[in-house]
């Protein structure tokens, strides 16, 4: 017997998934960058991103929620699930790439699985690449399907502020007391869209890790809608950008009237730190939302398409003006 099949022959060591510790960040984020750089093809992967982060900001939302896959004692790959309430989604999930196609991903994509149910997820997705009939394929092993495509748009930032502008609160302003009202206020809203949506941990994460702020927009007394903005380096912007993670109003005859405010606000946050463009993304089953921001002056730079467990439409219809994008 040759050496070359003896090699060949022997077997793969041990996969353990386990929760990602701290120490263990900045690999994390290597993998993530090195996977999704070398995917895209990128001359440098470690480019992917920028000095943009998801991995030390969403472990640090939820460290139980954020698996990893060991090797020989090393770290070679890492999946981060979010909760909303009554809805979850994962990602990204990468596996360094000389070990892909190796069934790594579903050894995460288990036990993610288990902690939906622990959570008792009602409404559950990922964002993936619309082009990839590989991740695609994966993902439908767990139960969830391609629907409609997600739209990531930007658009440019003026210099100088909109005349008539529309007037907006700062979470970050707000006394504790308040704090904790504009939250019961916040879930008040995103349950009217779908039963038990609630992104108090996007909120408290942005509060707590000082990523950007949460902007608040008033009718009659009311909540109006809210928008969950990351700016700047470290975040899940990056430098000289705006990102909004989440941003909603409240349904109804006014709600394309108060998604249009809730736009301008987080344009004026956006002018107020400094960044050159505003990022959101939308699901284009939400329509009129899609064609407010495109009227707005958004436009796409990239999309993918988002997969849903046992093709629930969820929250997804064109009658809800929302934004996110699972990423």
């Amino acid at each position: 017997m040759s050496s070359s099949t003896s090699s060949s022959m022997q077997k793969q060591p041990e996969i353990t998934i386990r929760p990602v510790r701290e120490g263990e960040l900045p690999e994390a984020d290597r993998i993530v960058r090195l996977a999704f750089g070398t995917f895209l093809g990128l001359p440098d992967p470690m480019k992917f991103m920028g000095d943009a982060s998801y991995v030390r900001t969403r472990w640090l939302a939820d460290p139980g929620a954020v698996f990893g896959a060991e090797m020989a004692g090393e770290l070679v790959g890492a999946n981060f699930a979010t909760r909303w309430g009554s809805v979850g989604f994962f990602g990204p999930l990468t596996i360094r790439p000389d070990l892909w196609n190796r069934g790594i991903a579903q050894l995460l994509l288990r036990p993610t699985m288990e902690l939906f149910e622990k959570w008792k997820i009602r409404h559950a997705g990922l964002f993936t690449f619309a082009n990839s009939t590989k991740h695609v394929s994966l993902y439908q092993k767990f139960g969830f399907w391609p629907r409609f495509l997600t739209s990531v748009m930007e658009m440019p930032i003026d210099a100088e502020p909109a005349s008539g502008s529309t007037r907006w609160a700062r979470f970050s302003d707000l006394s504790i007391g308040d704090k904790q009202l504009c939250l019961l206020a916040c879930r008040k809203l995103t349950n009217s869209i779908y039963e038990g949506l609630d992104v108090e941990r996007e909120i408290r994460a942005v509060d707590h890790q000082h990523l950007g702020d949460t902007l608040l927009t008033w009718a009659g007394g009311e909540l109006a809608g809210f928008g969950v903005c990351h700016a700047g380096a470290g975040t899940e912007a990056g430098s000289g950008k705006c990102y909004i993670k989440f941003g909603a109003v409240r349904s109804g005859p006014n709600a394309a009237r108060e998604f249009r405010r809730l736009l301008d606000a987080c344009r004026e946050f956006a002018r107020t730190r400094g960044a050159r463009t505003l990022d959101a993304g939308v699901n284009l089953a939400r329509l009129e939302a899609y064609r407010e921001m495109l009227q707005a002056g958004f436009r796409t730079s990239m999309q993918g398409v988002a997969m849903q467990r046992n093709n629930d439409p969820g929250y997804n219809r064109p009658d809800v003006f929302l934004i996110d994008d699972w990423r």
